[in-house]
């Protein structure tokens, strides 16, 4: 634990450079207490970081990908039969021309 998080006051000079780094106001650092802390964590109930900030609303997937992917599968197995149901209608079509010839 550093000499400053074992005070219990710091010097104006101190809190000027604290505020400073954290890019805050020193009246900001004066005013906080452990209430207003709990409060803040405990305004994020819908598991956001940040509501306002758009970069942040698309890092969460509304879709599962398995999901999809077994769509993808779905899709893909219905392509195969008819392709199998087009190529058995081509052999059926050739097969009429050979027994007519």
């Amino acid at each position: 634990m550093s000499h400053i998080e074992q005070s219990e006051t710091l010097e104006n000079q101190t809190l000027e450079k604290v505020a400073k780094v954290l890019d805050v106001t020193s009246e900001t650092i004066e005013n906080i207490s452990e209430e207003n802390g709990i409060n803040y964590f405990n305004n994020f109930y819908d598991n956001s970081v940040s509501q306002g900030n758009s970069f942040y609303q698309g890092m969460y997937a509304t879709f599962n990908p398995l999901d999809k992917l077994v769509e993808a599968y779905e899709e893909n197995k219905k392509l195969y039969e008819r392709l199998v149901q087009a190529e058995r209608d081509k052999l059926s079509y050739l097969e009429e021309l050979i027994k007519k010839k």
